[in-house]
Parts: C-alpha cells; sequence; structure tokens
C-alpha cells in the first residue's frame, strides 16, 4: 500500500459536529439538523438584504427547509447522545460519563469521519488525522472495504482543499481497492467514486459511478449530489433537476441545500440559489461545512454584481475556517473590482501559495495585464500551463481554463482543437461559451456565433445569467455586424456585474462606446403603425425575456438585425430575473 510520510499538523478548531466515534464507516450520521444554530453574517448579510421571495422561491425554502419541531429535535438530540461509528458498527453510549459527567466531543477522526460519510466539508487538521488513522488501520487490516472507501474519499477531499492533485489518483488506488475487496452492492466506494470524478472534472464517469451507486440502493442519498453535478457538466439540465429532486425527498440539510443553490442558479433563479445557500449556511454543523457555504453564497453575489457583499463572504469564510483558501482568491477578485489593488494582489498571492489552482493564475495574470505589467501576467500564465501539467498526471481536466488562457493570451487554433475534443467529451453549457468564444478569437465568428446562442438556449440548459456568457455573445455578434443583439448582449452584460472581468468589462464599455446609440429609423411612429422592425424592434423586446429560445437563434442569421425574432429571444439569461 502507498503510504506517504507526513509532518504533524497542528489540530485545528473545528465544531465538534455531530459526533461519531472513529472507525471505518462511511455512512455515519451526518448531523445537518442544526437546531438554534445560526450565523449572525447569515442571519444580517444575506437574509436581511433579499428582497421578498415569489411563490417560486418560498416553495423552494419550504422543501428546503422542513426542520423537525423543537421537541422532536429534543427528542431525537436525547436518543442519540453517544452513539458513535467503531469499525463499521453503531455503538449506543452513555449519555454521561462517570459522576454524570458530560462525555467529551468528538475528537478529530469522528469529526472528519461524519463530514467525509456526508459528503460534507471537513477541517484539513481533520483529514489529516482521519487519513493517518485510516491508513494505520490498513496496515493491520487490509481486507476492510468500508476503512478503504473511508481513505479514499479523505485522500479525495484532501485534494479538493489543498489543490494538490497527486491525492487524486491515490485516492482512486483506494476505492478501487474497497471496490476489489467487496465489488457487490459496495455503495460507499461508488459515491467516492462519483465524487472523485467530479473533483477532477470528469462528468461522464462521475455519471456512471452515481448511476451505479442508486441502482445498488436506490434510496441511499449520498450518490445524488454527484449526479447533478455530472448531469450539469454533461448538459443534460433535465437530468440533473430530477436527480435534486430525488435528493431532496430523501435528505435535507445543508449540503443538498447548497446542492439546490447550484441548480437554482444554473436555471436563473437567483433569489432562490441565494436562499437556498443561506439555509445552507445557518445550518452548517461545523466551521469548515460554514466557510464553504459562504464561499458558494460569496460566488452567487459576485455572479449577480454584488461585489461589497461577495467580499463580505469571503471574508466570513476565512474568519469561520482559514484554510478555506479559495475564499482568498474570491477575496483578491471582489478587492480588485473595488479598486483596492494592493490587497487584491496580496490576496491572490496568498491564495496561489496556499491553494495553488490555475484559474486563481489566470485571474492574477489578467489583473497583472489591467495594471500594465506583462511580465508579470507572463509569468502567472507560464503558471497555468505549469499548473495544469500538474493537475493532468492527477487525471484532472483543466481543458476550460486553458482554452481560455490559449484562446486570449496564447494561441486561439489551439484552444479551439483542446475545446473541441472537450466539447465531445462533455457538451455542457460552459464548454459551449469556451468554444464559441475560441472560434471567434480564431476568425470564425459564424460558428462561433452557434456555441455562443447555445448559453442562452433554453432548450439546451442555457437560463444562467452570466455576464461573461453575454458578453462573449455580444462581441461574436458586433464582429458579424449585429449592431442591435451585440448592443443589447454587451449592455446585459454590464447589467449583471459591472466588474465580471478586470480585461473585458472595460472592453465591453468601448464596444458599446463604439456601436453608439440605436438609430431612431424604422421606429413605430406615435400613432402605433409599424413602419418597420429595424434596430426599434430591440426595445420591444428588451433584456430578451419575452420570446421563445429559439428565436434568436434564428435572429442569428441574415434578419437578426430586423429585431422582432432577435431581440426578443433568449436574450440576456433566457429565463426571468428571480
Amino acid at each position: 500500500m502507498d503510504i506517504e510520510e507526513r509532518q504533524p499538523v497542528p489540530a485545528g478548531s473545528g465544531d465538534a459536529g455531530s459526533g461519531t466515534g472513529s472507525g471505518g464507516s462511511a455512512g455515519a450520521s451526518t448531523g445537518e439538523s442544526a437546531g438554534d444554530r445560526r450565523s449572525p453574517f447569515a442571519r444580517g448579510a444575506l437574509i436581511a438584504r433579499r428582497s421578498p421571495f415569489g411563490r417560486g422561491a418560498v416553495a423552494a425554502r419550504r422543501r428546503l427547509s422542513d426542520r423537525p419541531s423543537p421537541a422532536v429535535r429534543r427528542t431525537l438530540i436525547g436518543a442519540a447522545v453517544g452513539c458513535a461509528v467503531l469499525g463499521g458498527v453503531l455503538v449506543l453510549l452513555p449519555a454521561s460519563g462517570p459522576g454524570g459527567a458530560v462525555p467529551p466531543s468528538p475528537g478529530p477522526v469522528a469529526r472528519a469521519m461524519t463530514a467525509v460519510g456526508a459528503g460534507a466539508p471537513a477541517a484539513l487538521p481533520d483529514l489529516t488525522a482521519l487519513i493517518g488513522d485510516r491508513e494505520r488501520h490498513l496496515r493491520a487490516h487490509p481486507r476492510d472495504d468500508q476503512s478503504w472507501a473511508v481513505l479514499g474519499t479523505a485522500y479525495a477531499e484532501q485534494a479538493r482543499r489543498t489543490a494538490t492533485a497527486a491525492y487524486y489518483p491515490k485516492a482512486e488506488k483506494a476505492l478501487r481497492t474497497s471496490l476489489d475487496v467487496r465489488p457487490k452492492d459496495n455503495t460507499a466506494a461508488l459515491d467516492g467514486l462519483a465524487g472523485l470524478a467530479i473533483a477532477r472534472g470528469d462528468f461522464r464517469a462521475a455519471k456512471q459511478w452515481g448511476e451505479a451507486s442508486v441502482k445498488a440502493a436506490p434510496k441511499r442519498w449520498t450518490a445524488y449530489p454527484a449526479l447533478v453535478d455530472a448531469y450539469s457538466g454533461l448538459g443534460d439540465h433535465k437530468a440533473a433537476r430530477k436527480a435534486l429532486d430525488k435528493l431532496l425527498g430523501l435528505r435535507s440539510g445543508p449540503v443538498t441545500r447548497a446542492v439546490a443553490a447550484r441548480v437554482y442558479w444554473d436555471r436563473g433563479w437567483r433569489e432562490d440559489a441565494g436562499a437556498a445557500i443561506a439555509d445552507a449556511t445557518a445550518a452548517a454543523t461545523t466551521p469548515s461545512q460554514e466557510a464553504a457555504f459562504l464561499q458558494q453564497g460569496g460566488q452567487l453575489a459576485w455572479e449577480r454584481g454584488d461585489v461589497q457583499e461577495s467580499l463580505d463572504h469571503y471574508r466570513a469564510a476565512l474568519n469561520a475556517d482559514p484554510d478555506e483558501h479559495g475564499a482568498l482568491a474570491g477575496q483578491g477578485r471582489a478587492l480588485a473590482a473595488l479598486g483596492r489593488t494592493s490587497e487584491a494582489l496580496r490576496a491572490y498571492q496568498t491564495a496561489l501559495a496556499k491553494r495553488p489552482a490555475p484559474h486563481s493564475a489566470l485571474e492574477l495574470g489578467e489583473l497583472y495585464e489591467k495594471l500594465g505589467l506583462p511580465g508579470a501576467a507572463r509569468a502567472q500564465y507560464d503558471l497555468v500551463r505549469e499548473l495544469v501539467r500538474r493537475d493532468g498526471a492527477g487525471g484532472v481536466d483543466d481543458e476550460l481554463v486553458l482554452g481560455f488562457l490559449e484562446a486570449d493570451h496564447g494561441d486561439p487554433r489551439e484552444a479551439v482543437r483542446r475545446l473541441r475534443a472537450e466539447w465531445d467529451r462533455q457538451p455542457g453549457i460552459a464548454v459551449a461559451d469556451a468554444l464559441g468564444w475560441a472560434l471567434h478569437r480564431a476568425g470564425d465568428d459564424a460558428q462561433a456565433l452557434t456555441f455562443a446562442v447555445r448559453t442562452m438556449d433554453q432548450e439546451h440548459g442555457g437560463e444562467v445569467r452570466s455576464a461573461l456568457y453575454a458578453y462573449h455573445r455580444g462581441q461574436i455578434e458586433r464582429e458579424l455586424g449585429k449592431a442591435g443583439p451585440a448592443r443589447r448582449h454587451l449592455a446585459e452584460a454590464l447589467r449583471i456585474n459591472p466588474s465580471f472581468s478586470p480585461l473585458l468589462a472595460p472592453a465591453a464599455r468601448e464596444a458599446l462606446a463604439e456601436l453608439g446609440e440605436p438609430s431612431a429609423e424604422g421606429l413605430p411612429d406615435p400613432s402605433g403603425t409599424a413602419e418597420g422592425a429595424g434596430e426599434g424592434g430591440e426595445d420591444a423586446g428588451k433584456a430578451g425575456a419575452a420570446g421563445p429560445p429559439g428565436a434568436e437563434a434564428a435572429g442569428a442569421g441574415a434578419g437578426a438585425e430586423a429585431g422582432g425574432a432577435g431581440a426578443a429571444g433568449a436574450g440576456a439569461s433566457g429565463a426571468p430575473a428571480r
């Protein structure tokens, strides 16, 4: 067995969570009902600033927030006091210690075991303790399939938390060993392999393993989070929604609410997504969970253009768990948008030192380029390529990051080659956007538009409100001489998030200035008689929320500027603003 040497890691300050003892079961109780515990940040900054929810959001909150009454919670808590998992066996311990003393809180191994079994974030020191514990156990008990599954899942989480792709092959080896030891009905290993594939960006493999787990245990909920992400990554958004419905029918709690937030965001339901992640944050049972959900909330705030709120989320995430290094890159992004450049640079540099992720290096390089520091920018772009090579050795798919790097700062034809292959493997919305942009940069705007249109086509899941997608489409339309649609989509990008990129947001403003105001020629006269559509039809379908999803695709042809079909199509998002 390939076991690596580790330096001691100081104990973390994580919350006790829901207690389970150490042992080999990945299916320990998750403790997702948080009682009356609430984060002041989630209660104030996340919820108080939201507008009243519509009927869809209320339904989502009711579905997500089914909690037992206080009396039932007290009964459940009393019944569960002292429960521990030891060697895969549930053990009921006394409710109190000698002399009536309260038993000690679970240690780091038990806390990490609980998190790993729930598919929830675990504190890094706790993960290290769990990995060491299972490695020692397996030296003496190499046929313990459950411990192999726990170890593999813990390796995968360690890789994700630290951006250390070298852990991924170790995770796969441990999980496949678990399957070798117990080939039939080994749902813990199947769930672990599905989660590993999601972490690597291999959505086809995640779908395969997740569906195998569901087939083996249809009432087990733990495969569904990976399946939701797998279907979304493959562009099968109907299947993703069905998987989410099944998940919510089987399980409630912060992990499922965070999954729901991602699906709602992809559907363009911004308020529903915000409500779901706020609930997840408020119900988090450990600082690591709270930090992860705060980071997700920060990303949602950024995507809708709430820069200061985004920064507040990222800071709160780091206050909850200083090892949530992804929040450091988020801080850098938000600080740069607020004009606090020195702080932004420090945040990015710290993020890359602690969690060297390719997309963070690309963002920092573009910030340097914006600041007129081409040498520093090139150094970051070189680092992106190095990190992608390192990740590739661990089986990670970084083709989207590398595609954008080559399209904007390298060889666009190489970007097209890579992204076409990626599209053949997993034709999701994000890949359609990246491939369309690469084709534009390579000079093939006609074909680029077919992919850009797809990102806003409801029939293909293009409902997310993305400033980047709208910008890409607007620039492609501008190159094709389609001034009306180009103007609409460039303006929409800036409405969604005026600071979406240090390089591209200024380019959107420049392009809009060059396009100028719409011509008044062809506007209907005051009597209401339409003399012709012209660019005036653009205002008839303002913001693109009215028409059928295919209308704008049709408008991409010769008649796009006629306004009627093109302007009333999917427009900015293909979904109403929520």
